[in-house]
């Protein structure tokens, strides 16, 4: 399970080195190789290949209706590999979806993490904090 957050630069050719502390789990479980796609709400999702798997499956069997979505998560999927020294590259199509361009936001999320540019990430967690929690939240125990 992945968790935490981590301020990331890409570099000049739009890799993301991932945390050293993600790097073991990644490599040994899928052998570093990773999915990255599109989220709804602006940024990027990073599944490691099995993750992945389970959620293109889950993508792929939503009724007609759900069409579009199926293009935005499985049209826009892109397999990449962890290089030797933790390094993936986003590519620039992927970049521009999520309006990164050098400063991110590293979330780890549990089975996947969320990519954002560290600009709107800051925009949006600042409005969230401001207005209310949502009511799933009214019986929860902090």
């Amino acid at each position: 399970m992945f968790q935490g957050a981590s301020s990331l630069s890409l570099d000049a050719k739009g890799r993301l080195s991932v945390p050293t502390r993600h790097r073991d789990l990644l490599g040994s479980g899928d052998g570093g190789q990773l999915t990255i796609t599109r989220h709804p709400h602006g940024c990027l999702m990073i599944f490691p290949r099995a993750q992945w798997e389970k959620f293109r499956e889950r993508v792929a069997s939503l009724p007609m209706s759900a069409q579009w979505w199926k293009r935005v998560f499985l049209g826009n999927a892109m397999d990449v590999e962890m290089d030797g020294t933790g390094r993936v590259l986003v590519s620039p199509e992927l970049r521009e979806a999520a309006n990164i361009t050098r400063d991110t936001i590293l979330l780890g999320m549990g089975n996947h993490f969320e990519l954002w540019d560290k600009a709107i990430y800051d925009n949006l967690a600042a409005k969230a904090m401001q207005g209310d929690m949502p009511d799933v939240f009214k019986d929860f125990s902090f």
